[in-house]
């Protein structure tokens, strides 16, 4: 049986990804997450451009222009972004943005034939706080059919392309009614499709394994099942690793943020790379390099390259080789860039409605 991963161009095999990273955007709106800057520098942020990009790397949700994703100055950049990734090695881009992040699957089409990249559009629920009231209201079983119609059939808002994967689902904490019954269904879809879930987890340190779980008892598969966000979630190794015992895929998707305060969440100690790659080799020393996920959830202006940011190529580039020279083998590296995202987003299972088996 031949693992097919579906991509915005069509379907492929889950051997011709190569390197992927699994939780990226390529166009979203994150102003719901604004915050006020300090008062004192409160001029610097009142500008429409990234002037005074210093400021934003330590306040980037205090600049509604930077948190802006999807305008003609953010794609542009975003082109040339994946154009730089593929020439350094780049073979494919998870695009996580879901109802509720205005997710723009013409533009990922044009994206991936621009630069060669193979581009995962996900479907499925952001958080409650985002959703236009008719969606607020749905039902589980109206989440289910519209999450399998866009594996099975084709996205809503663009019928000619179908998602590759459920993703990014997610919740605040506690967790809100309607995001219960979003993870519900995605358990239920993934059940009958078999393909790829991601959840993102609130930042409260039981919100992985409470999302989990709710997904789980859906009949969801533990292995097929990403959580997102664990560099920022849970920073203890003993709760990685007690986590980690639940199956699932761990990743760490924050690669190249290196400012340690954490705008969104103050309390939490933004850890850096170096730290990430400790929490990365404790899983690997533990045996689950086969549950490791890595990515950078750019979701922001600030973080591309054209405005002064690491950009899609950052992990390619500059975290690899410091694996290398931390002493990981190659074998380990492409196991967790390569492998396991093929396994992850592969569907090799028949269900209803166009999915077929090969």
């Amino acid at each position: 049986m031949v693992s097919r991963v579906q991509t915005v161009l069509g379907c492929i095999n889950a051997s011709e990804l190569g390197h992927t990273l699994t939780h990226e955007h390529l166009g979203m709106d994150f102003q719901h997450f604004y915050r006020k800057p300090p008062s004192k520098i409160k001029d610097k942020f009142e500008q429409h451009q990234l002037d005074n990009i210093g400021f934003i790397r330590q306040y980037p949700y205090s600049s509604r222009y930077n948190l802006v994703l999807n305008d003609d100055a953010a794609e542009k950049a975003i082109k040339k972004d994946l154009y730089l990734y593929k020439k350094c090695g780049g073979g494919t881009i998870v695009e996580n943005s879901t109802h509720g992040l205005n997710r723009n699957i013409e533009f990922y089409k044009e994206v991936s034939e621009y630069s060669g990249v193979h581009v995962v559009a996900g479907t499925g629920f952001y958080i409650a706080d985002l959703q236009a009231d008719d969606t607020l209201h749905s039902t589980q079983e109206e989440m289910y059919e519209l999450m399998l119609k866009e594996i099975t059939e084709g996205c809503v808002d663009y019928p000619d392309v179908k998602a590759g994967f459920l993703g990014e689902i997610a919740s605040v904490w506690p967790i809100k009614d309607f995001e219960r019954r979003a993870l519900r269904a995605a358990g239920e879809v993934q059940e009958q499709a078999g393909c790829g879930v991601s959840l993102h987890p609130h930042r409260d340190r039981a919100a992985p394994a409470a999302a989990a779980r709710i997904y789980l008892e859906a009949g969801g598969r533990a292995d097929k099942l990403v959580m997102s966000h664990l560099d920022r979630t849970l920073q203890d190794v003993e709760g990685l690793l007690e986590f980690a015992e639940l199956g699932t895929y761990c990743q760490f998707d924050l690669f190249g943020t290196e400012v340690s305060y954490y705008q969104l969440c103050p309390d939490v100690d933004m850890p850096s790379d170096a730290q990430r790659l400790e929490m990365v080799r404790q899983l690997v020393n533990e045996g689950k390099t086969d549950r490791v996920l890595m990515s950078h959830d750019i979701h922001t202006k600030h973080r591309l390259i054209a405005y002064g940011g690491h950009g899609y190529s950052h992990i390619i580039n500059n975290i690899l080789p410091r694996m290398k020279s931390k002493g990981f083998s190659q074998k380990i590296i492409d196991r967790i860039t390569i492998e396991n995202p093929a396994e992850w987003l592969s569907m090799n299972k028949g269900v209803v409605k166009g999915v077929q088996k090969e």
